[in-house]
C-alpha cells in the first residue's frame, strides 16, 4: 500500500499546554484553509504539562507586593545571569494577559473565601506570585480546560484535526533548507504518512526520560528536540538540566512522583536521617534556595549520612491546610503508608526540566524557516542556567500566543511541489524501501542509556564521567544500528533519546565552568557575580 499524503496549514506536534493553547489561539484568530493538525504520540490529554503541580507565575496588578521588576530580578538571579533580559521582561510583562486569557479558556485558578486569587511561594521567589489549580494539580487543571475547549468548543474544534498514537519521525526539509512538514508514524496501524504544512510547530515537551530517575512521564523522550537535531537546527544550553530536589523516593521507583516545591513554600523543611534540618548550612535562603543548590545540598547530605534519600518534614504544616492545599500529594503519601501528620516524606532529586532546547525567539522562530518550537522543547533563554520555579507554564502560554501573532503575517498556503530532498526523505519510509534490521533488545538499550546518563551526566559531573557516557552511548548506538530504520514506537524513542543524550553530554563537556544546574566537580564554580538592583519596584538594572 503506498504511503498516504495529506496537508494542513499548520501542524502542531505535541498536546501539552503550549501545543493546545497554540491550536486554540490559531483557530480563534486565523482563517486557515487547510486547517490545523494536532499530532500527539499518546492521547491528547497525556503530556508532561499535565504533571506540573506547583503552579504558574502571574505578575498581577492586584498582587501589590509584586512587580515585573521583582520577577525579572528573581528570574535572572535564579538563572545565574544567563537569562536574556529582554525575553524575561517581555514574558513577565505579558503574564497578566496570559493568566486572564487562560481564565477565559475555562481555567479555574484557586481563590480564597473572598473570591480573590490566591498566591503561593516557591524557591528563589522574593514574594508570593504563584497561582495554582486544585491545590497541587495546576498542570492538570490547565490542560483539562484546554483539552475541553479543543474537543468541545465548536468554534475551535471545527478547525482542528487530531492524530493520536502518532509520532512525528522526520522533518521534511527541502533543498532550500526550509521545513515543509513531517513524516508521521501511526503506532496503531504501523503505517507512515507524509504530511505537508505551511508551518510546523514542535511542542513536544521535555527530555526527562533520558535519565534513570525522573519526575517526567513516559512520553518525555525529547522527540521534538531530536527531530530538530536531525534537521540541523540550532540548539542551545543542553548542559542545563534541572533536577528537582524533592521527588518521592520509594524503592525501585524510577518515574518519581513530584513533591511540589510549594510544600516547602508553605513551611515544610528538609531533614536528614539524623533528624537535622540542614539547608541553613548551604544557602541563606535555606529550604527555598534555587533548585540546583537544594539538589546538590541533598546529594551532599546523602553522602555524609550514607543514606540514599533525605526527608521532608511536612508536619510543620497544619494538617487541614496540607490536605486542602496539597490533596494529591496527601493522597499519594497515604497510598504509600506515609502519614504526613507524623511521618517524614522520603525524597531525593530526579531529572525534571531542560533549560536548553531548540534555539528560538520568544515567538518560537527557529533557525529553519517555517519550523517553530514552543514550550520546553524550545530555548528562548528565559531560564538561563537554572529555571525559576513555575516560570515554565508561563513561558508555554506566552510563546504560544506570540507564535500566533507571527504566523498571522505568514503565507501558510501549502505547496504541492516536491523537490529531490523531500522525495529522498519520503522514500526512506516507503514500504518497498524498508531495510532488514538486526534484532536487538530495545528496552534493554534504553535502560542502559538511562543508567549511564544518571551515573555520568547527572547532578554532579566531570570530564571523566562525561567521556565515559559518550563511550557508552557510542556502544549503544552501534548495538542499535546507529541511525537505522525504525519500525516501532520504542525504536523511534530510543533513536531520539540517543540524539538527546549525546547533545546533553557534549554540551556538558564543552562548558568547563560550573554554573547553575551544570555542576562539574573538576572545574571551578563560575565566579561571575550577578548584581540585580530593583528600584522602587519599578526599574531594574543588571550588572
Amino acid at each position: 500500500m503506498p504511503m498516504k499524503h495529506s496537508k494542513y496549514s499548520v501542524i502542531i506536534v505535541g498536546s501539552g499546554i503550549s501545543g493546545l493553547y497554540a491550536a486554540i489561539k490559531l483557530s480563534e484568530s486565523m482563517n486557515l484553509p487547510d486547517g490545523i493538525l494536532l499530532l500527539t504520540k499518546s492521547q491528547v490529554s497525556e503530556s508532561n504539562s499535565r504533571y506540573a503541580q506547583g503552579g504558574i507565575v502571574g505578575v498581577l496588578p492586584e498582587n501589590t507586593p509584586d512587580s515585573v521588576s521583582l520577577h525579572v530580578a528573581d528570574t535572572i538571579k535564579a538563572g545565574c545571569g544567563l537569562s536574556d533580559f529582554n525575553v524575561v521582561k517581555f514574558i513577565s510583562e505579558n503574564s497578566q494577559y496570559a493568566i486572564k486569557d487562560l481564565m477565559s479558556c475555562g481555567v479555574e485558578f484557586d481563590k480564597n473565601s473572598k473570591n480573590e486569587l490566591t498566591f503561593t511561594l516557591e524557591g528563589a521567589h522574593s514574594v508570593r506570585r504563584i497561582l495554582h489549580v486544585g491545590g497541587d494539580a495546576t498542570g492538570y487543571g490547565i490542560e483539562k480546560a484546554l483539552v475541553n475547549k479543543v474537543k468541545n468548543d465548536p468554534s475551535i474544534s471545527q478547525n482542528i484535526s487530531i492524530y493520536e498514537q502518532s509520532h512525528a519521525v522526520e522533518l521534511l526539509i527541502d533543498a532550500k533548507g526550509e521545513c515543509r512538514g513531517v513524516i508521521a508514524f501511526n503506532e496503531a496501524t504501523n503505517e507512515f504518512e507524509t504530511i505537508y504544512a505551511g508551518a510546523t510547530v514542535l511542542a513536544t515537551g521535555g527530555v526527562g526520560q533520558v535519565f534513570k530517575y525522573t519526575t517526567n512521564p513516559a512520553v518525555a523522550t525529547g522527540d521534538g528536540l531530536a527531530l530538530a537535531i536531525r534537521a540541523k537546527a540550532d540548539i542551545k544550553d543542553m548542559e542545563f538540566i534541572q533536577f528537582h530536589p524533592t521527588a518521592l523516593s520509594l524503592d525501585n521507583d524510577e518515574s518519581r512522583f513530584l513533591i511540589s516545591e510549594s510544600v516547602r513554600g508553605e513551611g515544610a523543611r528538609l531533614v536528614n536521617n539524623k533528624g537535622e534540618y540542614f539547608m541553613e548550612r548551604y544557602h541563606e535562603q535555606k529550604d527555598l534556595a534555587p533548585r540546583d543548590v537544594v539538589s546538590r545540598s541533598i546529594v551532599k547530605e546523602m553522602e555524609l549520612t550514607g543514606d540514599d534519600r533525605v526527608y521532608l518534614d511536612a508536619t510543620l504544616i497544619p494538617i487541614e491546610k496540607f490536605k486542602t492545599r496539597f490533596p494529591n500529594i496527601y493522597k499519594k503519601c497515604a497510598e504509600n503508608g506515609i502519614d504526613v501528620t507524623k511521618d517524614f516524606i522520603p525524597v531525593s532529586p530526579a531529572a525534571h526540566y531542560c533549560m536548553g532546547g531548540i534555539k528560538t525567539a520568544v515567538d518560537g522562530t527557529t533557525s529553519i524557516r517555517h519550523l517553530y518550537a514552543i514550550g520546553e522543547a524550545g530555548c528562548t533563554s528565559l531560564h538561563g542556567a537554572n529555571r525559576l520555579a513555575s516560570n515554565s507554564l508561563l513561558e508555554c502560554v506566552v510563546t504560544a500566543f506570540e507564535l500566533t501573532n507571527t504566523l498571522s503575517f505568514e503565507n501558510l498556503q501549502v505547496s504541492d511541489a516536491i523537490d529531490d530532498s523531500i522525495l529522498k526523505a519520503i522514500k526512506n519510509y516507503e514500504p518497498e524501501d524498508m531495510p532488514d534490521v538486526n534484532d536487538c533488545d530495545v528496552n534493554a538499550l534504553i535502560s542502559r542509556l538511562k543508567d549511564t546518563m544518571w551515573q555520568n551526566v547527572g547532578i554532579i559531573r566531570n570530564e571523566n564521567s562525561l567521556l565515559n557516557a559518550l563511550s557508552d552511548l557510542k556502544k549503544i548506538s552501534e548495538e542499535f544500528g546507529n541511525d537505522r530504520f525504525c519500525s516501532s514506537a520504542e525504536e523511534f524513542e530510543l533513536r531520539n533519546l540517543l540524539h538527546v543524550a549525546k547533545a546533553i553530554t557534549n554540551a556538558s563537556l564543552s562548558r568547563k565552568e560550573s554554573i547553575g544546574a551544570h555542576f562539574r566537580d573538576d572545574s571551578p564554580v563560575s565566579d561571575e557575580k550577578i548584581s540585580v538592583e530593583v528600584k522602587n519596584n519599578e526599574s531594574i538594572s543588571v550588572k
